[in-house]
Order: structure tokens, then sequence, then C-alpha cells
């Protein structure tokens, strides 16, 4: 059985090949879709800091054993990995073109996010449906945000 301790460490190492994908083509992608454009710059700090906040979550998971570290670790599953891969999915349906991050986001974000779910339901004891809800209300920003963005051409942040 995989533990969330185990998989904890999974969290920054498959973010980063995320935007190792993203990073030759996102910005030109996302700046064909909404204005205003952003920089290369732009996106680097923005998953910076992401970054930083995946590797705190990862030594949360990794270091308590309170399951409030367990939920906000799926909280932040569900913002940058689940609703992020969904989004990358739904990008290159939508416009029927490669949403740079959508080999990742489907392979890694999505599997990920999933054993996130289960080992928090099996070591929290908590039922499906409240990781779920807990997943989901974490990702409801980059839902929004990836809603804007395929189907408004504009954006949350």
């Amino acid at each position: 059985m995989t533990t969330l301790r185990a998989l904890a460490p999974a969290l920054p190492l498959v973010f980063i090949l995320h935007v190792v994908e993203e990073a030759p083509l996102f910005v030109t992608w996302f700046n064909s879709m909404v204005a205003p454009p952003i920089s290369q710059g732009t996106f680097l700090a923005v998953n910076a800091t992401a970054l930083v906040i995946t590797l705190g979550v990862a030594l949360a998971i990794s270091a308590s054993r309170e399951p409030a570290a367990g939920l906000v670790g799926v909280a932040w599953v569900g913002f940058l990995m689940l609703a992020n891969g969904i989004f990358h999915i739904v990008a290159t349906v939508a416009h029927d073109r490669y949403c740079p991050g959508v080999v990742t986001g489907t392979l890694l974000y999505l599997p990920l996010s999933f054993l996130i779910m289960r080992a928090a339901v099996r070591e929290l004891h908590v039922p499906w449906v409240v990781a779920a809800a807990v997943a989901f209300a974490g990702g409801v920003p980059m839902f929004v945000h990836g809603y804007l963005i395929v189907f408004r051409g504009s954006r949350l942040f």
C-alpha cells in the first residue's frame, strides 16, 4: 500500500517534470489564447512560487501525522495537479491543438492526484466523497482560471 508519506516526495518531482514540458512553449500558447499576455519571467515566477509551496506541502505531509496535513495535501493536489491536468486535456481537445503540459498533466498529474486521494482515504479514514470534495474545493480557482482561458480568452490571475 502506498502511503501519503511515501507519495509526498513525488509531488515536487512530478511538478518539475510538468514545468519542463510546459516551459518551452506554454507562454506562446497561453498568449495566443489570452489577453493581456504574460512573459516568460511571469511564467517562471508563478511556477517557482508553486514549487516552494509544493515543497512545503510535501514536507508537511512527510513530517506530520496530523490529518490536517494530509487534507491540505489533498487540497493542494486538487489545485495544482488534478485541476491543472484536466485543464490541459480540455484545452487540447477544445482547441484541437497541443496545450503544452498535456502529456505530464495526463500521465503524471492525474494518476498522482488519484493516489494521493486514495492514500488520504485509507490513512485518514475519510470517505471518498470527503477526499474528492477537498480536492475539488482546492481546485476551484484552477477550474475557474482554466475555464476562462480555454473558453473566454481571459484569466483569473
